[in-house]
């Protein structure tokens, strides 16, 4: 799993660390992990310099400010993310928003990543640190990645 992983998150890409690492702490989110929601937050506010675009995702993606085709994208994850499906409809949105099949693909293997992951870090009761641990944390996968 850490390869595939580590295929999503820092393999090649037009979404950045920071956007990829945005879909992990949605996906996150979604799926109610404190722990991944926390983890990937702190790495996408480092990966971005910015955590308010971040809380704001995760707040309400509808009013955040971002790009249309990132939107359209988390708008698509989360929906396979609590509904396990999505449709020509819902992929065509995401082309509308200026998505390519790439970005989508790849959007893709995150979401897959992370719902796996969260799943699994819910199953065996991983405890969430305070906010310093989620900090080192971040800067760890920021420099070495999911290895």
């Amino acid at each position: 799993m850490s390869g595939v992983t580590q295929e999503a998150m820092r393999g090649p890409s037009a979404w950045s660390v920071g956007d990829r690492e945005l879909m992990a702490a949605f996906v996150a989110r979604t799926n109610q992990c404190e722990f991944c929601t926390k983890a990937h937050s702190a790495v996408a506010q480092r990966a971005y310099s910015d955590g308010k675009t971040v809380s704001a995702v995760l707040s309400d993606l509808d009013t955040a400010a971002l790009s249309e085709p990132l939107r359209a994208t988390l708008l698509s994850l989360g929906k396979l993310t609590r509904e396990h499906t999505v449709d020509a409809d819902d992929m065509r949105a995401v082309f509308a928003a200026g998505a390519s099949r790439q970005q989508i693909e790849d959007a893709l293997a995150v979401c897959f990543s992370f719902n796996v992951i969260a799943r699994l870090a819910d199953a065996f009761g991983f405890a969430v640190p305070g906010p310093e641990a989620f900090e080192a944390g971040a800067k760890y996968l920021l420099a070495r990645g999911y290895r």
